[in-house]
Parts: C-alpha cells; structure tokens; sequence
C-alpha cells in the first residue's frame, strides 16, 4: 500500500461490505474479539491483508524461487503457523480464493491482489484444492483434507558432500550463542570468536546457563553438560578458525561490516572450508564477490531462539557450488533442523512473506482503519497465530524489522512494500521493541 492517495487498504475499508461478502463466501470465519462475524472493516481489513500473504506465495511458487513442500515449512517452522500458506489456499478453494481476490483487487488496487498465475492455472484444469481432490497438493478423494504423496519434488537430497567435524562461529549475540549451542549438543566441536576476553567469558557464562537450565528440568545430565561445554572452545582471533571445516557468522546485520569480515575469512580459513552467514535479508553474491572462493560461500539462515526454532533457511548465491550446498544441508539435517532451498533474493522465503503482512498491519493503523488494541489480538485469534502482528515485530525488533523492509522494496522496487509510517517513527524514537522496554506495545 504505497500512500494514502492510492485506493490500498483504504479502498477494502470504504467497501467492507462488499469484500464481507465475497469473502463470507470462502467460508473463511473471521471473527474479531467480540465475536462479530465478517462485515464489519475491520474483519474485512483482515481479511484483506492475509489474502496478500496467501497470493504471495502461490507467486513464490509460481515463479519457482522455491518448492511447494519447502513455502508451506519455512512459515510453519519458522513462524509458528498452524498450517502453510498453499496448503490453506487449498483448504478454502481456489475458485474461492480467485472470487476473493478480484473483488480485493478491484477496491485495493494492490498488485499482490491480483490472482496469481499459480492459482488461476489450477482453477483452470479444475483443481480448486480440497473439494475437488487436488489443488496445490494432491488428496486421497474429493473433499478430503488427507494429503497422499503426489511425486511433487521437495528440496533434492543431498549430493556429495564435504566432511564437517569442527565448526567456527563468529560473534557473541543470541543468536551466535544459540548456534554454538545447536552444534556442541550435537556432537562438533565449535570454536567461537569474540572481540575480547570478556565478550568470550560472557558466552561462556551464557551456554553454561542455558545448560544449567536444562539439568535442573531433566534434560540434560551433569555429565552430558561437562561433554558439551569440552567441546566448546572461545578465542579472540580469526586466525584460530584456520582449521575449521565450516565457519557461521552471526554478527551485526550490516553489509560492509559483513564483507569486511568475509575478506578476513578468506584469509585466513583453509581452502575447501565452508564460509556460512546468518543474514536475514543480505546479498549472499555481495559478501562472496568480496572472497577468492565464491563458490564455498552460502546462506545459513537461523531462526531465534536457535536452539528451540526447527527452520534453517539454505540460501545458495549465484556461484555456490552444490556440494556446499549439500553439506550444509546434511548438517542442519543431523543438529535436527529443518533445512528449506532458496536463492539470493532479499527476504529470502520467511521474511518475503512475513514483513509486507506486518507492514501492511501498521499502515492500517497509520490510516486511521483499526487500532492496535483491535488488530493484534484479531489476527492472533483468528490465523491460530503465536503473536498479533505489532507483538511481533516488537519481538523482532522495530529496526531489524525497518532494515528488511527497506532492503525488499529496494530490491523489488514496488511502492506496495515501502515500509509504515508509523515503523519508521518508532524506530526514529529508540523504540525498537522489548529490548527497549518499548516499541508499538509498552513491556516496562
């Protein structure tokens, strides 16, 4: 929704009744917290903004960025949805779903409205999802919601890879700290680098207690802690990661901080070691280009908290060569992780689809249609979500979430992901979430 002088948001809201009623037809019950039925703008405003999602990503799909299998696990795994978005579209029917859309499209003029091709080629050929025994996925009969095998292709088993037995990891964050957790309790070594003996000691003291929490609920023996933490080992130095097989880096989300880091990295790894960034929404290509081994560099794209989220995001740049990919692959697969393909492309699957949702959230309040107290707990209730949308970004971090949202309508250039008013002015007031104490919703 790129301004107030466009129909956007506000075209669903002044037409609430008619969008109510195309899409009370989809049998979609959407409800606010009084129990109001559709109808009313904001449950139609609602409604209008999950639809953006839900056509979103049959166009991911659509323009093959990435498979059916891999779109419907990178929002359950790494969102907390309750079902992924292709499979929902074939739960409510894609005659339905296109009969929502165009009359969304009509009074939004929003691009992300106008049905896919994904969608309309199936409603075409006559499979509308569920009710007809195949859409998206394919059922076991007409009507039923059981899924059987349809030779549909997930992400491709791993090739040759290289052999992974000690790990370096960079940087001394919650995520940093997570990732070398997921690693020593699954057996590698990991050597972690910090900026100073003090940062090294307060990792230390970090995993020590996460462990610690563990013995006292029964997870972990004293022994398996002992064992665990032998594996992990701390330095102040690049030059200590010279024999690892794999190094992550989990520092600071900053381009030129990151390519100044990957020169360092090439310097000093030794050839064949797999150089792996956590970015969120970064260029994998920018920080390879900057390396004599662009082909060893790739995307490992963890979830916070890293120990607890199951969804690893592989993200391959133009020059990764497959068993890198492979490899990494393999090894989100033996620390029980949830590995989904992508390419270099900016928000990658999760946060492509995540951030426009939540931005979209806030410009509806910036417009005046709804309120904070309203849409968070509707969209929670609602969607079965883990958190209303201003929770999460507060959750996130009003900053981190900023610098997403500009780096998607940077690189895709359309107005319809420029970020919210009201993030900007959040952000611009310090107040960037529950790390703050403050952000869209007060946590003092």
């Amino acid at each position: 929704m790129s301004s107030d002088s466009t129909p956007g948001l506000n075209g669903v809201s002044d037409s609430s009744a008619q969008v109510a009623g195309v899409l009370g037809g989809t049998g979609i019950n959407v409800t606010g917290v009084d129990g109001a039925a559709v109808g009313s703008g904001i449950e139609a405003l609602a409604a209008a903004i999950w639809f953006a999602y839900l056509n979103e990503a049959a166009t991911m799909l659509e323009q093959q960025y990435a498979t059916r299998d891999d779109i419907d696990a990178s929002m359950r795994f790494g969102c907390g949805y309750p079902v992924g978005p292709l499979r929902q579209l074939d739960a409510i029917g894609l005659d339905k779903v296109t009969a929502a859309l165009d009359v969304l499209y009509e009074v939004s003029g929003d691009p992300r409205h106008k049905v896919s091709a994904a969608i309309a080629d199936r409603v075409a050929a006559g499979n509308l999802g569920e009710a007809s025994g195949a859409g998206f996925y394919t059922y076991q009969a007409a009507g039923s919601t059981e899924v059987v095998a349809d030779g549909v292709a997930a992400s491709s088993e791993a090739g040759s890879t290289r052999e992974i037995k000690l790990i370096g990891v960079i940087g001394t964050g919650t995520m940093a700290t997570g990732i070398i957790e997921v690693f020593a309790k699954s057996g590698f070594d990991v050597v972690y680098v910090a900026r100073s003996e003090e940062k090294v000691a307060k990792v230390r003291a970090a995993l020590e207690k996460s462990f610690d929490r563990a013995v006292s609920k029964g997870r972990m023996t004293e022994d398996a802690k002992t064992e665990v933490l032998n594996r992990i080992c701390g330095v102040t130095k690049h030059e200590d990661l010279s024999r690892v097989d794999l190094v992550v880096e989990a520092i600071v989300e900053d381009l030129q901080t990151k390519k100044d880091l990957f020169v360092s990295l090439d310097s000093v790894c030794k050839s064949g070691a797999i150089l792996a960034t956590t970015t969120s929404s970064l260029s994998i290509d920018d920080l390879a280009a900057v390396t004599s081994r662009p082909a060893d560099v790739i995307g490992m794209h963890f979830f916070n908290p890293a120990p607890i989220m199951k969804l690893v995001e592989v993200v391959s740049g133009s020059d990764t060569a497959d068993d890198v990919r492979d490899t990494v692959v393999e090894l989100c697969k033996s620390v029980k992780k949830h590995p989904v393909l992508c390419g270099d492309r900016a928000g990658f699957i999760v946060n492509f689809l995540l951030f426009p949702y939540l931005n979209d959230a806030v410009n509806a309040v910036d417009w005046s249609l709804t309120t904070i107290e309203d849409f968070d707990p509707i969209m929670k209730a609602w969607q079965s979500l883990p958190l209303g949308p201003f929770s999460l970004l507060d959750v996130v971090g009003n900053d981190v979430s900023l610098a997403i949202e500009n780096t998607i309508v940077e690189e895709f250039g359309d107005a319809c992901y420029a970020p919210a008013k009201g993030l900007q002015e959040v952000v611009a007031a310090g107040k960037l979430g529950r790390k703050t104490g403050e952000g869209f919703l007060s946590y003092s």
